[in-house]
């Protein structure tokens, strides 16, 4: 019997119920083969985005109306800027206020600071300088002072807070001013430095039983596949929280056995995996257009207005931009935090499904408002933090990763999470992470320039 396939592919980027539903590091390094000769790849490179698919393309056509030069340059500028973003972030330490893309075609680079003396340094990256008053840190602490706050109080009428990178100050949203007014109070924050939207917009995870290409939770709801993934020798693939809980049984598109969830977080977080049978197999492959796929190479973060797509049963393959990171959601089921928000549209059924930059996996739908007919806004949970959780390692074209093991050396190890800022020892010699990334072998950093950086 030939093999299922357990990916967002034509027959089985299964869809969604809820939402939009929907180890030990060895103690010495091998020594490492030396670097091949010549040039070591660019940026572009590295992530895929120098050779990107006719279908990637003409989604970002479609969708933030780029002609196919603009579209296939504005790839690569994100690619080359995560790089450059990378070096400065850690060059500037604390001072680092953020960084985030502007522009039809992403050409421009803006990395904040708070101190005037770093704006030389910054430029000299091909960078625009902007001086700010608060340190990307303290946003982040005033962020976690409304997270604490939202444990406390009701946030029925204040949906949804984060931090806006370029205005450089945290933000909320809510149904009124008054009600923004005692969410901020409660926090203890001032409240002319936290910025108010009012909407009547409430963020929902988006039910849909209805049938269609689909995975099935316990024969009752569906969700979409996000990503493949292995765990030692188990396939399987992530999806949101939402979708089920550990030991709820999936069926295929067809109601084919399937596989069973391994662990679920929802609310909190928005994350799960799932382990097929071997009647599955994993690919990585997402489905995009028609029969074609995006073949999935790594998992590098991209920057705040970088464009990204997203694949669902419900409504197909979608683009748009990176709004902000660490944005807290609260739906009517429970908080989440640590998610990102995007101007994707999306409609029940299409929870779970995988975002993509280029063809580096960002994470899998969460929720949002409005629809693909007048426009909405989305959020996904990024697939890093799924993979570092759950132990997991994510398929994609490169060499085979290992599984991520163990916690405790800081010797670099393919199948490791590592966070932007992060430092490693490899072949005798200190590196700092420039880009969060799940390790690949073929990412060693020796060979890789656009992730890793001598410290």
């Amino acid at each position: 019997m030939a093999h299922r396939h357990a990916v967002a592919g034509r027959r089985a980027a299964l869809t969604a119920i809820g939402a939009l539903v929907a180890t030990g590091i060895p103690s010495a390094v091998a020594a490492e083969p030396a670097p091949p000769a010549g040039p070591l790849p660019s940026a572009a490179q590295t992530l895929g985005a120098h050779r990107p698919s006719p279908a990637l393309l003409r989604a970002l056509e479609r969708d933030l109306g780029l002609t196919p030069a603009q579209a296939s340059r504005r790839l690569v500028n994100e690619a080359e800027a995560g790089t450059r973003a990378g070096l400065l972030h850690n060059a500037l330490g604390n001072r680092f206020a953020g960084a985030w893309l502007r522009g039809t075609t992403s050409q421009e680079l803006v990395v904040a600071t708070t101190d005037a003396a770093d704006v030389p340094a910054i430029k000299a990256q091909g960078a625009k300088a902007a001086v700010v008053k608060k340190t990307l840190r303290e946003l982040m602490v005033a962020k976690k002072k409304l997270d604490r706050a939202a444990a406390r109080v009701s946030t029925r009428d204040t949906p949804l807070w984060y931090v806006d990178v370029p205005a450089n100050r945290v933000a909320v949203e809510a149904r009124t001013k008054a009600a923004a007014a005692a969410f901020v109070k409660a926090a203890g924050l001032d409240g002319r430095s936290v910025g108010v939207k009012v909407t009547a917009n409430r963020p929902r995870l988006m039910a849909d039983i209805t049938g269609g290409d689909a995975y099935h939770i316990n024969n009752a709801a569906r969700c979409s596949i996000g990503f493949s993934v292995t765990k030692g020798d188990q396939q399987g693939f992530a999806s949101a929280g939402h979708c089920g809980k550990k030991g709820d049984r999936t069926t295929g598109f067809d109601k084919a056995e399937q596989g069973t969830f391994q662990a679920s977080t929802f609310p909190g977080k928005d994350m799960s995996w799932v382990a097929v049978n071997d009647q599955w197999t994993t690919t990585a492959n997402v489905k995009v257009e028609g029969d074609q796929k995006v073949q999935i190479t790594g998992s590098v973060q991209a920057l705040v207005g970088a464009a990204v797509c997203r694949s669902g049963s419900t409504t197909g393959w979608h683009c748009g931009k990176i709004e902000q990171h660490e944005t807290s959601v609260s739906y009517a089921e429970g908080r989440v935090d640590g998610l990102t928000r995007t101007t994707v549209c999306a409609e029940p059924g299409d929870s779970g499904g995988p975002y993509v930059a280029g063809v580096q996996a960002q994470g899998v739908t969460s929720g949002g408002t409005g629809d693909c007919t007048s426009g909405g806004t989305t959020f996904y949970q990024p697939i890093n933090a799924l993979l570092n959780d759950f132990g997991l390692t994510l398929k994609t074209v490169a060499a085979e990763t290992p599984a991520p093991q163990g916690n405790a050396a800081r010797a670099w190890a393919a199948g490791r999470v590592y966070e932007a800022g992060a430092t490693v020892t490899h072949a005798g010699v200190r590196y700092r992470c420039l880009q969060t990334h799940q390790a690949q072998s073929a990412w060693a950093p020796t060979r890789t320039p656009a992730l890793w950086r001598r410290a």
